[in-house]
C-alpha cells in the first residue's frame, strides 16, 4: 500500500535514516490517509534522540520545545512539524501526563503506548505500513478500539475518554465492546483533567458529523463533565409540541443546528433548565414556565465552569435566554429584537429556533417553519439599509444636539432614547432630518 506522502516529510525521514535513524510518518495522519481523507497535520517519529534531530536537521530549523518528552518541532519549508523519539512512558500519577519517559530503538514499542489502533500506525517509503494492532482492519469495520488494555490506556490518560467519543462523533465508527464498557467505567477519572482540556474535546464532539449516536448513547460519561445533563435524560415533557424526552430533544436540535462553537454550544445548554422548571397542569401537560431565563444563567455558569471565552460566553447565553421567545411577527417587533440582542444575534437566533423546531412534534413543524421564515422576511425588510436600531445607528448624535444649544447630559440622553424608541416602534424614520426636526419639538 502507498501512501501520499508530501516531500518535506518525506525528506526529513530520508535525513533521518541517512544517518542511520529508522523513520516514520506516525498517527493521525497515516489513518486519515487511509481513510481517503487530506492530512492537516505530519507527524514523524524516529529513534532518533532530541539531540540528534537537532544535530542532523540542523538546529536553526527547530523550536526546543517537549524535549523532556522527546519532542522537538521542526520548521521545514515554512511548515511546522513535530517529531517524536521512540519511547515507553513511565508511570502515570496525574491521569495525563507521564512522570518519565524512555527513549527506545522499536517503532512497535513505540506504537503500543498510543491511544486507539486507528492512531497506532506508522508508515515510511521504503517499509510501507507498519500496523501492529489491526488498525487498518479496525477502520474498515468503523471501530474505536484502544491499543492493548482499556482500562491502562483511560488511567493513563484520561483525556482519551473524551477522544473515543470525540473520533466516533467525527467519523461515525462504534466504540469496540471492551473499550466502550472502559470508557463507562472510568469516566469519573475525567474529574482530573483540566476544564480547558475537556472543553476542547467536548466541543468536538458537539460538533461531529455523526454527533447524535455518540451523544444518545453516553448521557452518562457527558454527565461527569456537565452534570446538569442527567436530569434531562427520561425526563417526558408531557407536551403535544415535543415527542423525545429533554435530552432526545437537545441531541436533536445539536445535530440540526448549524456547525461552529457557538451553535452547538447554544444547542447543547438551551434546555439545560428544563428539569428545574418543569410542572404539569390540571391536565396533566407539561410546562417549563422561566426555562430561558434560567437556562441562560445556568448555561453561564457551566461555561464560566468550562473556562470558555467571555465572548462566547455571552453570545450563547443570549441564543438561549431568548430562544424561546415567539413575538407576532411584525416590525416594530423585529426592530425591538433587534434593537435588544443587535443583527449577527437575531440571525443566530433564527438557526437556532429552526433547529429547535426540527427537534419537536414534526406535525408541527411546517407552522413553526412558517413563523421563522416570517420573522426573517420582516427582519431583511427593516435592515436593508444596514440599521441596527440602537443609538449608534440613529442618524443624529449627542453633538447634534448640543449644536441645537442642548447641552445638559441628562437632556441629550432622553431625547436620542425618545427618538430611538420611536425609530422602534415606526413612528418615525431614521432620518437625519426628521429627527432634527422631532427633536426640537421634544425640548
Amino acid at each position: 500500500m502507498k501512501i501520499a506522502v508530501p516531500e518535506n516529510v518525506n525528506r526529513m525521514i530520508g535525513q533521518l535514516e541517512a544517518a542511520g535513524y529508522p523513520a516514520y510518518a506516525v498517527g493521525g495522519c497515516i489513518r486519515d490517509s487511509l481513510m481517503g481523507i487530506t492530512p492537516h497535520d505530519w507527524d514523524i517519529c524516529t529513534a532518533a534522540v532530541p539531540e540528534k534531530v537537532l544535530e542532523i536537521l540542523g538546529k536553526h530549523n527547530v523550536i526546543e520545545s517537549g524535549l523532556k518528552h522527546g519532542t522537538v518541532t521542526v520548521k521545514y519549508s515554512g511548515e511546522l512539524y513535530e517529531i517524536t523519539t521512540f519511547r515507553t512512558d513511565g508511570e502515570y500519577l496525574d491521569n495525563r501526563r507521564p512522570e518519565s519517559v524512555t527513549f527506545v530503538r522499536s517503532l512497535k514499542e513505540d506504537l503500543k503506548r498510543r491511544d486507539f489502533t486507528v492512531n497506532a500506525m506508522a508508515y515510511n517509503e521504503a517499509k510501507g505500513l507498519c500496523d501492529y494492532f489491526g488498525g487498518k482492519e479496525d477502520i474498515r469495520n468503523k471501530l474505536i478500539r484502544c491499543v492493548g488494555d482499556p482500562d491502562k490506556r483511560f488511567n493513563e490518560d484520561a483525556l482519551r475518554i473524551l477522544r473515543a467519543l470525540r473520533f466516533a462523533a467525527r467519523f461515525g465508527f462504534e466504540i469496540e465492546e471492551q473499550t466502550a464498557f472502559s470508557v463507562r467505567k472510568n469516566a469519573h477519572l475525567l474529574c482530573n483533567i483540566s476544564a480547558e482540556r475537556i472543553a476542547s474535546e467536548l466541543l468536538q464532539i458537539i460538533d461531529g458529523e455523526y454527533a447524535e449516536a455518540v451523544l444518545l448513547s453516553y448521557s452518562d460519561v457527558l454527565g461527569i463533565i456537565i452534570p446538569e445533563i442527567l436530569s434531562m435524560v427520561g425526563l417526558n415533557q408531557r407536551n403535544p409540541h415535543h415527542i423525545y424526552d429533554v435530552w432526545g430533544h437537545t441531541v436533536k436540535v445539536i445535530v440540526n443546528a448549524p456547525h461552529g462553537k457557538m451553535m452547538r454550544l447554544a444547542a447543547l445548554l438551551h434546555d439545560i433548565a428544563k428539569p428545574e422548571c418543569f410542572f404539569t397542569d390540571e391536565k396533566g401537560t407539561g410546562h417549563f414556565h422561566g426555562h430561558p431565563e434560567m437556562g441562560a444563567e445556568m448555561a453561564e455558569a457551566i461555561m464560566r465552569r468550562l473556562k470558555l471565552d467571555n465572548k462566547t460566553i455571552e453570545s450563547v447565553s443570549i441564543l438561549i435566554r431568548y430562544h424561546d421567545l415567539r413575538p407576532q411577527a411584525n416590525g416594530k417587533n423585529v426592530r425591538r429584537m433587534i434593537s435588544k440582542i443587535g443583527c449577527e444575534a437575531f440571525e443566530n437566533l433564527m438557526e437556532l429556533k429552526r433547529a429547535d423546531a426540527r427537534g419537536q412534534n414534526p406535525d408541527k413543524l411546517a407552522e413553526k417553519l412558517a413563523y421563522i421564515h416570517s420573522l426573517e422576511e420582516i427582519y431583511k425588510e427593516v435592515t436593508a439599509d444596514g440599521d441596527e436600531f440602537n443609538l449608534k445607528s440613529l442618524k443624529i448624535n449627542g453633538n447634534d444636539l448640543i449644536q441645537m444649544g442642548i447641552t445638559e447630559g441628562k437632556q441629550i440622553g432622553k431625547i436620542l432614547n425618545q427618538l430611538l424608541s420611536e425609530v422602534i416602534d415606526g413612528t418615525i424614520e431614521n432620518d437625519r432630518e426628521i429627527l432634527l426636526l422631532k427633536a426640537k419639538q421634544l425640548v
